[in-house]
């Protein structure tokens, strides 16, 4: 197999450079003179991370296709701290990135299976305050192109960036508290009713019919107990959104320019 780079990442003060090679070694070369130094020897598959240490000119990380995560020492071509990324049941997760946190204290990696791996010093007990499966409810959601080729959500129709802020739900879709529903940006302040979710059932590309998280429950419709309907909520909306058009209209119309001079804008 002929050798080839995958990765290349100078250490924090630029006397080393680090090159994976895509036959799972790491090398360690001067850079000034261009000399090889060290071969570090420990993954067993390619490696397409490599993270400088923020501070610490000896540190590098390092983590691949393999599950392997390592801390090598540069300077010494050694491997003082080594993880192995392996999930129960499903073998190992390979890691797909890693970043140190400014103060060089922790490094958070992400892995194939979805999972966040955060490493440091200290207790975990701020982070058992948080649900072990977080996901939004529309990461899944599938997209359609419309006659312009933008890109729309099925379900809605609407521009994904224009969506409301999602939900936050567990593995099988269903809702978490509403203390962790804070947790979204765009929905610190809410008031709780309007971070209960509305679900119903829909049906996948499939044919399969799943229960999924719709949008939100209104106050009216909790205070009289009736079922959410996702018809009416539709309907709802495609009338305020042409009661704003109208309303531009209106008022462009009004303030446009007297005696035929010039062109009115639209609002």
């Amino acid at each position: 197999m002929k050798p080839k780079v995958t990765m290349i990442a100078w250490n924090q003060n630029d006397n080393y450079v680090v090159t994976a090679v895509n036959n799972h070694l790491l090398k360690v070369w001067n850079s000034c003179t261009g000399q090889l130094l060290h071969h570090l020897v420990g993954h067993a598959d390619e490696v397409f991370v490599l993270e400088t240490h923020p501070f610490d000119s000896r540190i590098m990380l390092s983590a691949g296709h393999d599950g392997n995560i390592f801390i090598w020492d540069i300077t010494k071509g050694t491997k003082p701290k080594h993880y192995f990324n392996m999930i129960e049941g499903q073998g190992h997760g390979a890691v797909f990135d890693c970043k140190f946190s400014p103060d060089g204290q922790h490094f958070a990696c992400t892995d194939s299976h979805g999972h966040l791996l955060i490493f440091g010093f200290g207790c975990s007990r701020p982070y058992e305050r948080i649900p072990d499966q977080m996901f939004f409810h529309t990461d899944y959601r599938p997209l359609i192109r419309d006659s312009n080729n933008y890109v729309l959500d099925e379900q809605t129709q609407q521009a994904p960036h224009l969506m409301p802020p999602p939900f936050l739900v567990d593995v099988d879709g269903n809702p978490h508290p509403t203390k962790y529903q804070r947790l979204v940006p765009g929905r610190e302040n809410c008031a709780d009713e309007h971070l209960i979710p509305q679900l119903g059932y829909v049906a996948t590309s499939d044919g399969e019919v799943v229960e999924q998280v719709i949008g939100q429950q209104t106050v009216d419709q909790d205070e009289q107990g009736l079922e959410p309907s996702i018809l009416d909520g539709m309907i709802r909306q495609l009338q305020l959104q042409q009661d704003q058009r109208t309303g531009a209209d209106q008022e462009s119309a009004s303030s446009g320019p007297q005696n035929g001079e010039g062109t009115p804008r639209r609002g």
